[in-house]
């Protein structure tokens, strides 16, 4: 039984699908303005373990996760620049459709891959906001039909006054002004409420036609759009970020129950901040690290991965060189660990798994309480068991987990033909007690190759870089 923290109830429930055997997931994916840094990261690593989790137990995932290609502004409040044309301007392209989706591929093609790189699963669907017009469109025009908006000089607005229930997922939707450093537009009759659709300026030639206006969707209605069209008007599983909750997600529940008087979706999934000494990882504080500059830096990806799932999805999660570097040292060892067995044995077949994996998803399906889940791993690795049967469940387990433990192994114990004279050389030098002449063959090939003296002889095994 899989075990969730829904925000809309703030309760740890037993999930239930709507379909049997099938499960609805949509993801708020990026906004292509920028590089994603490793915080926004986090997120999608969150949303892959527990993907991969529903996988494990049998059921059928359709996951969406969106990209936000326009409509985003710079505040909370609907107003300042769109974060497209912002970065159309920070990279001295032209003001125009064409350009920003140009823009849009570049970033989502950055981000897709670090996604890959993260071993995290492709969804069945990365639907872009821009070719979705029609969707959004439609979804303005029955809100506008169901009398739940109204219209200022500079867009249609979601009238909160009109929703009872608005704010089902808590935080501080009342008044989100006082956090914008862009004064709103006077004419909102509230603060909270929010923009549905943005008329272009006046004379401006950057839009799409609307009966309403020329103009762009508002974040919050492109994804109660694409969900809608992908997911059906109720889905089983919304997952984002902590700071989506307050308006994004409220917004987002909102409009899509005004309009359908449904549920948008039956759980709500948060993951908490990857924080820096001075608050939370943002592109805006200037303070976000990219995935590459941990390659750059010889972290392998996964490392980060293992780094992130040694924390549970709901504890803010501090990120430092020292800790990613740490966690980097105990996934190499990891690794490590499984290349010695797949040393000892030839072949490993999954009929042969020694235990039900019962242990591990004791903690996994706790609302996927990923720390235990590998401190318990550990001590099953120390285990008195056959080594094959040891990797059989190790194999099994990973598909969970994502590290790809089996591919890495064998990738560390492949060694070319030159170092394995080395490693003879050295084996020679050892027996005849000429310990010194042996360690300093040990230093010629320490930078790219692990050596260990075991009880069986010298091990040599590739270091864990990003090329692996």
């Amino acid at each position: 039984m899989l075990r969730l923290t829904n925000t809309l109830t703030g309760k740890k429930e037993e999930f239930i699908p709507i379909k049997e055997g099938t499960v609805s997931m949509y993801h708020c994916g990026p906004t292509v303005h920028n590089y994603a840094h490793i915080g926004n990261l986090r997120a999608y690593i969150f949303a892959d373990v527990l993907r991969r989790t529903l996988e494990f137990l049998g059921l059928d995932v359709h996951q969406v996760i969106n990209v936000t290609d326009i409509g985003h502004l710079v505040s909370e409040t609907d107003e300042g620049e769109d974060k497209m044309t912002r970065a159309l301007s920070r990279e001295g392209k032209p003001l125009t459709l064409a350009a920003m989706r140009e823009l849009a591929d570049f970033y989502f093609e950055a981000f897709k891959n670090d996604l890959i790189a993260l071993n995290i699963k492709l969804p069945e669907h990365f639907p872009f906001a821009s070719d979705h017009i029609a969707e959004e469109v439609a979804l303005v025009q029955k809100l506008i039909e169901k009398n739940r908006t109204y219209q200022t000089n500079d867009g249609i607005y979601f009238d909160t006054a009109k929703m009872k229930e608005y704010g089902k997922l808590g935080g501080p939707t009342a008044d989100n002004s006082e956090h914008s450093r862009i004064p709103p537009n006077p004419q909102k009759k509230h603060p909270r409420d929010f923009a549905l659709w943005k008329f272009s300026a006046q004379g401006g030639e950057l839009g799409y036609d609307a009966p309403f206006g020329k103009g762009f969707p508002g974040w919050h209605i492109e994804c109660s759009a694409m969900s809608m069209k992908y997911l059906g008007e109720t889905f089983d599983i919304h997952t984002g970020g902590i700071d989506h909750i307050p308006v994004h997600h409220n917004n987002e529940i909102a409009q899509s129950e005004a309009a359908t008087g449904k549920p948008l979706a039956r759980y709500w999934l948060h993951s908490a901040f990857l924080t820096v000494e001075s608050g939370k990882m943002a592109k805006s504080e200037e303070n976000f690290v990219r995935l590459q500059s941990l390659i750059d830096r010889g972290i392998h990806p996964l490392a980060y991965r293992f780094f992130i799932l040694q924390a549970h999805y709901h504890s803010p999660l501090i990120w430092s060189w020292e800790a990613v570097e740490a966690a980097q040292s105990g996934f190499e060892s990891l690794v490590l660990r499984v290349a010695d067995l797949q040393t000892e044995v030839k072949n490993v077949s999954h009929q042969a798994l020694p235990t039900d994996p019962d242990f591990f998803l004791e903690a996994i399906t706790d609302d996927l309480n990923t720390p235990r889940a590998i401190a318990l791993l550990s001590s099953f690795l120390e285990e008195k068991l056959p080594p094959n049967a040891k990797l059989a469940t190790l194999y099994h387990l990973d598909e969970i987990l994502g590290l790809r433990l089996k591919e890495l192994a064998e990738k560390v114990r492949t060694i070319p033909s030159e170092i394995l004279a080395v490693k003879r050389e050295r084996d020679t030098l050892r027996q005849g007690k000429k310990f010194q002449e042996a360690d300093a063959l040990r230093e010629e090939i320490s930078s790219q190759y692990l050596v260990r003296d075991l009880e069986s002889g010298t091990a040599i095994t590739r270091r864990l870089d990003p090329s692996l």
